[in-house]
């Protein structure tokens, strides 16, 4: 019987300890974002070394704007095409996602932790996402990174 109640009492602390996001915490979500890793539904994980591409959002005041494929370079410049997805911020009870739209299709996403370094998604194939923010790569001097 305590077993059980430890058990349940753990699901309760899971389910309570969910990050509700405000439509003020929204503006966190702006700036560029590299993933670290994606966690799959039964556990498995696949972690990035190295990204080729960061996302980069760009959400306004109401709650609407997109998502961007950028690709950084060794000078502190993005290459950057014309490519881009819609987005918009929908509140749904204590849930906040990401719904994306372009010519060819729609998905959302639901923003299970956002903080000013770290973006946590959830997609409709139950894959987390695990971004930490990020910014220009610039290496001058012989390699030495610079701010």
């Amino acid at each position: 019987m305590k077993k059980v109640f430890g058990v349940l009492l753990v699901a309760l602390l899971f389910v309570g300890c969910k990050q509700k996001i405000t439509p003020a915490e929204v503006a966190k979500i702006n700036g560029y974002w590299e993933i670290e890793k994606v966690v799959f539904d039964d556990g498995n994980e696949k972690k990035y070394g190295v990204n080729e591409s960061f996302d980069y959002f760009q959400i306004d005041k109401n709650n609407s704007g997109i998502r961007k494929k950028v690709m950084p370079q060794l000078d502190g410049t993005f290459l950057v095409n014309d490519t881009f997805e819609n987005v918009k911020v929908r509140f749904k009870d204590d849930q906040t996602f990401l719904d994306y739209n372009t010519p060819y299709m729609k998905w959302s996403e639901e923003i299970l932790t956002l903080t000013p370094t770290e973006l946590v998604v959830l997609n409709a194939e139950k894959k987390e996402y695990h971004y930490k923010k990020t910014g220009a790569i610039k290496l001058d001097d012989y390699g030495k990174k610079t701010k």
